[in-house]
């Protein structure tokens, strides 16, 4: 029997397949296309041919489905830039005078090729970076995306995702505990622009005359300044730049043992920057810090910036998604009284980047950030459809519907998926970091707070010139040997080898082998040395 043509969009609804609803709700019935032998319009290119499309499709999801089956232990596989874009140049059509006749073979190895030189990111020796595999459903979701391509800046354009933008912030704000009438979410293309953002609301807040007239507006007056974390992230400097504070103007907080802002150094220092005639207007928090995944005090540092009369900005990219734990969420205490937070999705709730929120716990305060006039886009008129706009509040005017892949997951598996998933990764990192501490020739740098440890290989007589260049050494070998893919910090200014756990499929034993192939491979370039240096 044929299926009748409706969707089914929750446990007990379905409606007909429609292309539209009217503004009154009323159901619109699905507009057919044309009869084959009925006048033709337009442009008839085979490259926009559904029936092509669902090829093309089926091609690369068969390669996928393999490539994710494959749980083989298998790092990087560094290709010579030059013969990679040989490689490359070499599936691209020579036809230019007239569109080429599609080619599913040449598809076919542009998959091929993509697939292979990249970071392996499902494999347990991937434990390199701070993205992961994302979950499979929401690598659909963002093909769906792709292919609807609905800028999510403004209602009109994009309706479910700014709809679904607006749960999404209800349902994260529960574990940060705003007030629920006062805060506000808007999504960003990465959490170096949501920091930006952040930091312009800020000094638009607290240096009013700033947007308009420049620097000029604070002629005569102390200089703008940011105070911040000893290591905090990169962006946050470049964010100063681009605002005109300048890099010069970053108070760099000292760090205490655990390598999080020293509480009781933070006063003491705001206090010489003032001396040294700056205005400090907002400290940044990390949760957690990029380098070795410390957490700074949120609580202490939060009831100092409101003595103080500053911002407080939470640089939350990875470590916010640990507030949907129940047994993790404290690592975060005090986040209720922060002004913003940065939030990667892309990072610990795996779904594909970029996909980050930025929340601010005042509403106003985000329509700090940006202020201009553009009758093109900007309504003169409010109702109830521009009210869910958020071209006003962030840079992006055509902008990703990234929160739909967050949603989906959400909607299809609950919290319980992400929490479950984290908090295995974070006793990963704890099991990975006793394994260190167990070897005599390892050296933990700190205990972890998340799912990032730091270690070196200190074997015994190893002279303290030439850590950090074995550090290094032993680094670059791994990555080009391609079973294993790391990375590297500088901890105290000395090189220090880094994982970061982001695949569940990773166990202690995949641990373990890494530590032995690092053993290895320090033992070769050590003995190397000593034969270069006897002959």
């Amino acid at each position: 029997m044929p299926c009748t043509p409706h969707i089914h969009v929750g446990p007990h609804i379905h409606v007909g397949l429609l292309r539209g609803i009217s503004k009154g709700g009323t159901l619109v019935t699905e507009s057919r296309p044309s009869d084959p032998g009925s006048e033709q319009s337009g442009l008839l290119l085979e490259a926009f041919d559904p029936q092509l499309f669902r090829d093309n499709s089926e091609t690369a999801l068969s390669k996928l489905e393999k490539h994710l089956s494959d749980l083989s232990i298998r790092g990087l596989e560094l290709i010579d830039p030059a013969k990679l874009s040989e490689a490359a140049r070499a599936l691209m059509t020579t036809d230019h005078e007239s569109v080429a006749a599609f080619d599913e073979e040449r598809l076919a190895g542009i998959i091929d090729l993509y697939i292979r030189t990249g970071i392996q990111v499902q494999s347990p020796g991937y434990m390199g970076r701070q993205f992961s595999a994302p979950v499979p459903v929401a690598g659909v979701m963002d093909f769906v995306s792709s292919m609807l391509s609905q800028p999510a800046s403004f209602y009109e354009a994009g309706q479910l995702p700014n709809a679904v933008e607006r749960i999404m912030a209800t349902e994260l704000n529960r574990f940060i505990g705003w007030d629920p009438e006062r805060f506000t979410m808007v999504t960003t293309s990465g959490g170096s622009l949501a920091n930006l953002t952040a930091l312009l609301a800020a000094r638009n807040e607290k240096l009013p005359g700033y947007w308009s007239e420049g620097g000029s507006a604070l002629r005569g007056q102390p200089r703008p300044a940011i105070a911040v974390g000893a290591d905090v992230h990169y962006s946050i400097a470049r964010a100063a730049g681009v605002m005109g504070i300048g890099d010069a103007q970053l108070v760099r907080l000292p760090l205490n043992r655990r390598q999080q802002i020293d509480v009781s150094e933070v006063r003491a220092t705001l206090a010489a920057a003032e001396r040294q005639n700056l205005r400090v207007f907002c400290l940044v928090a990390s949760a957690c810090s990029t380098p070795v995944g410390a957490f700074d005090p949120i609580d202490e540092l939060a009831d100092i910036a409101r003595e103080m009369g500053l911002w407080l900005h939470v640089d939350g990219a990875h470590g916010a998604s640990l507030l949907v734990s129940d047994t993790l969420r404290d690592k975060l205490r005090g986040i209720e009284k922060a002004d913003s937070l940065t939030w990667d999705a892309h990072k610990m709730m795996f779904v594909p980047a970029p996909c980050t929120m930025l929340f601010y716990r005042n509403k106003e305060s985000s329509l700090a950030a940006f202020r201009q006039k553009a009758s093109y886009v900007f309504e003169e008129e409010q109702d109830i459809y521009t009210a869910f706009d958020s071209g006003g509040k962030n840079f992006e005017c055509t902008k990703r519907p990234m929160i739909m892949t967050l949603w989906a997951l959400w909607a299809l598996y609950g919290r319980a998926l992400f929490a479950e998933k984290i908090e295995y990764l974070c006793r990963l990192t704890q099991e990975a970091h006793d394994a260190v501490r167990a070897a005599p020739d390892f050296q933990a740098l700190h205990r972890p707070e998340a799912n990032i440890l730091c270690f070196r290989y200190h074997p015994a007589g190893l002279d303290r010139k030439d850590v950090h260049r074995l550090q290094v050494a032993i680094r670059n070998r791994i990555k080009i040997e391609g079973n294993f893919f790391i990375s590297k910090v500088d901890v105290d200014g000395v090189a220090a080898l880094r994982v970061v756990m982001m695949n569940h499929q990773i166990t202690g034993e995949h641990f373990r082998m890494l530590l032995t192939e690092i053993r290895r491979t320090g033992q070769e370039l050590l003995n190397s040395e000593e034969g270069t240096a006897k002959a």
